[in-house]
């Protein structure tokens, strides 16, 4: 078994206790059997599945900063916090479907469409997102930094809202608007939709837990490091740099190979590469763009037309300038703004942790 195999089964080896405790808590207020079962269904069928790179990342980032592996009691605990934020993303992604009225989701029918449910999914996902607090009361009451985490849960959701409504009041896929599309916009969406409860939130949770303070001087270089404004500070443009990479491959990836078929063209997503397009296009490729992009049925031909614009602007050569660019102005961040610690050393941040992150993304293909 590979090791990232073997994180995401130690990983999922929590959930069904997490479960078990939520649904002790709908028993302890009489709720009736038919309730409870619910509620397990929908836990069961929501949180679970994806890849779980939000919550492993807090017992992987807790591990670096500690610089050792952690023991079964630490594991756990960071461990809930990562499925805390598995709820959060669960939580938005239910809503998220009913929204859009999509069909799938990781690989099933989505949640809303299943026999019976339909618009009760909306308090359905109230009832994930509620999970959360119900985990961290729990769990992380009596620590020191309860708060910080109280807040950084309900900021961060404030946050990904206000990202939702931006692209919902942008991306219209009935009323197709290319005028309101541009470059800023995209940026503004993908840093609150994505890079806060993405980047952001995961890195900030463990760095609470490891209680690591809002500041402290670099016992390497004397200087005053404030760790979640420089967290922040790097993690914002590299969760750019993943919605970037993510709108590339959605429109240039074969489907055997992203693993799945892109849609950003035939909803009218305000992408990064439609935003791209909309700067360089002559005229007449502009005409194209109005007339046929957000036009379904995927595959169809209005998709292709967009394609083929893509690929004669040279849609492919500007991403990888991009790419390069944009790691190299992180990696140069990382350094310059994050010292080297000696091993050993508690209570700081350290350069690994961003290059755990640039390692899972830079290059992907999926």
């Amino acid at each position: 078994m590979s090791s990232s195999a073997a994180k995401r089964d130690r990983f999922l080896s929590l959930w069904p206790s997490i479960q078990t405790t939520l649904l002790e808590h709908l028993k302890s207020h009489n709720m009736p059997q038919t309730a409870i079962d619910w509620y397990s269904q929908n836990l069961a069928y929501n949180t679970p599945g994806g890849k779980l790179n939000r919550g492993l990342s807090i017992p992987d980032t807790v591990a670096v900063l500690y610089g050792r592996e952690l023991t079964d009691e630490e594991y756990e605990k960071a461990g809930i916090l990562g499925w805390c934020v598995e709820l959060l993303q669960a939580y938005f992604l239910v809503a998220d479907d009913v929204m859009d009225t999509s069909i799938t989701r990781r690989g099933q029918e989505c949640w809303y469409r299943r026999e019976g449910v339909g618009m009760i999914a909306i308090n359905d996902s109230f009832m994930l997102e509620a999970a959360i607090y119900h985990l961290l009361k729990v769990h992380f009451k009596k620590e020191s930094y309860y708060v910080d985490l109280l807040e950084l849960f309900l900021e961060t959701t404030f946050q990904t809202e206000m990202g939702q409504l931006i692209d919902l009041i942008t991306a219209d896929e009935v009323h197709v608007d290319l005028d309101k599309f541009s470059l800023e916009k995209h940026s503004k969406i993908v840093i609150y939709k994505t890079a806060f409860y993405s980047f952001y939130l995961p890195v900030a949770l463990a760095l609470r837990f490891a209680h690591i303070p809002d500041s402290y001087v670099s016992p390497s270089t004397g200087k005053t490091i404030e760790p979640y404004k420089t967290s922040l500070a790097i993690l914002l443009p590299l969760g750019e740099y993943f919605q970037v990479q993510d709108d590339f491959l959605d429109a240039t990836a074969p489907p055997e190979v992203l693993g799945k078929i892109g849609t950003d063209i035939i909803d009218n997503k305000c992408s990064w590469c439609i935003n791209i397009a909309l700067q360089r296009v002559s005229p007449a490729q502009r005409k194209v763009l109005d007339e046929h992009y957000g036009k379904k049925p995927s595959g169809g031909e209005s998709e292709q037309k967009v394609q083929a614009i893509y690929e004669e602007i040279g849609l492919k050569g500007i991403y990888e300038a991009y790419e390069k660019d944009v790691v190299r102005k992180l990696q140069s961040m990382i350094e310059t703004e994050v010292p080297e610690e000696a091993r050993g050393v508690q209570g700081v941040l350290r350069r690994e942790l961003f290059s755990l992150f640039m390692g899972k993304i830079v290059g992907r293909s999926k």
